[in-house]
């Protein structure tokens, strides 16, 4: 080898797209005020907690769907760990919360059925196939990637489609919701959820070390230090520990603020139906739509949807985040074409149905379903785990690279 090929090559000077960032500056400078002027002061905060979260994935590159896949082909286990330990702390911050009884606060709390099961294990299999989960799709598309624009189009589709049939699955075999703080309290519950995780990191550690003889420690670590800790911040590549604490301390706002545990789905189906609603077809016909919740939902603005509103907070974050670090676009500057494409829409499609039918996604149902304290969120993290199995295996067919 050539002395020269053993040289790095130059860092790039730091610069910022200047369009890219003022489009989403503008974009933030409109929706606030459209939000400020439509709902109560609430929702704008929730605007800005969505767009820190978006900034926040972006930056510590904080998908789950990568982080499984690179545990099951290459044996390491450092994004996998990082999960956990969002769990972990997040858990630590919100099961106390609402275990104190305070009136409002609505934790992510669902039933135990087949319509999870199912729901999570397709969710797993449309997570690979279609490049992302659901906060995932959301920050890559805010930060420009072609290929999960498609995506998240068959997603809403998808999300739509399963509203139609949730009635239906939820009449299947299933046990009332299931609270780990109402069984064993807050420290109970805290434990329990703590062993969990530790029995997980350790099979994770057995299977790196087996493989590699080590345990990968690069992603805690600031890369390119001499970049400095500003630098750093704004243009990435964050330290998961980073990444960590912001999805926590902004999962806490979310509750705080917004009275309920951070979502994403939910406002892809509302999306969708809307659209539907504005070609002329009446959701009402449908059972879910007649739902309270949903049925309000539709009737509103979109403006006054905390998940809508902190969805468009997060597009916008990660737009910016991408802008100023000059990197819009960069992980897919090509349109997507044949079984690439066909993919994006069969992943998109499996995301959308599953998170209906499972109660949410990474996001709704894992994340906050275990920073809950609830068991759907356990089964949810299982049933979506072998799904992503299976959506691995089909990848080179769709010459998706492993």
């Amino acid at each position: 080898m050539s002395q020269a090929s053993t040289l790095q090559a130059p860092e790039r000077a730091w610069g910022i797209d200047r369009f890219v960032v003022g489009v989403a500056l503008a974009g933030l400078a409109i929706l606030g005020a459209l939000i400020w002027l439509e709902t109560a002061p609430f929702l704008l905060a929730l605007f800005g907690v969505g767009t820190l979260l978006g900034g926040a994935l972006y930056h510590g590159a904080f998908g789950f769907t990568a982080g499984w896949r690179n545990l099951v082909t290459k044996k390491r286990g450092a994004a996998m760990r990082a999960q956990l330990l969002l769990f972990a702390l997040t858990s630590l911050l919100i099961v106390p919360i609402l275990g104190s009884g305070q009136e409002g606060l609505i934790g992510a709390v669902a039933p135990v059925g087949t319509s999870l099961v199912v729901g999570a294990f397709l969710f797993g299999v449309g997570m690979q196939l279609g490049g992302g989960c659901g906060s995932g799709t959301l920050f890559t598309v805010g930060a420009g990637n072609l290929r999960m624009v498609v995506t998240l189009i068959f997603f809403i589709v998808g999300s739509v489609i399963g509203t139609l049939h949730l009635p239906w699955w939820l009449d299947r075999p299933g046990v009332d919701p299931v609270s780990l703080i109402e069984g064993f309290g807050v420290p109970g519950a805290i434990l329990l959820q703590f062993a969990a995780l530790g029995v997980i990191a350790l099979w994770i550690d057995r299977v790196e070390r087996k493989a590699h003889g080590q345990v990968e420690r690069d992603e805690w670590k600031i890369r390119n230090g001499d970049k400095g800790i500003l630098r750093t911040l704004l243009t990435g590549r964050w330290p998961f520990t980073w990444a960590i604490v912001a999805l926590a301390v902004g999962s806490v706002l979310t509750l705080v603020i917004g009275g309920t545990t951070w979502g994403i789905t939910f406002a892809f189906a509302l999306w969708g139906a809307k659209a539907l609603q504005a070609v002329g077809v009446d959701m009402s016909q449908f059972e879910f739509w007649t739902w309270d919740y949903p049925a309000m939902a539709l009737a509103d603005s979109v403006l006054v949807n905390v998940t809508s509103v902190m969805n468009f907070g997060l597009l916008l974050g990660a737009m910016l985040a991408a802008g100023l670090a000059n990197r819009f676009n960069e992980a897919s500057r090509k349109r997507p074409e044949g079984r690439q494409l066909l993919a994006a829409v069969i992943g998109g499609l499996l995301l959308g149905y599953g998170a209906r039918l499972a109660f949410g996604c990474n996001i709704g149902a894992l994340f906050s379903g275990i920073a809950s304290a609830s068991l759907h969120g356990w089964i949810w993290f299982a049933a979506a785990f072998v799904g992503s199995l299976l959506g691995v295996w089909l990848r080179p067919w769709f010459r998706l690279p492993n």
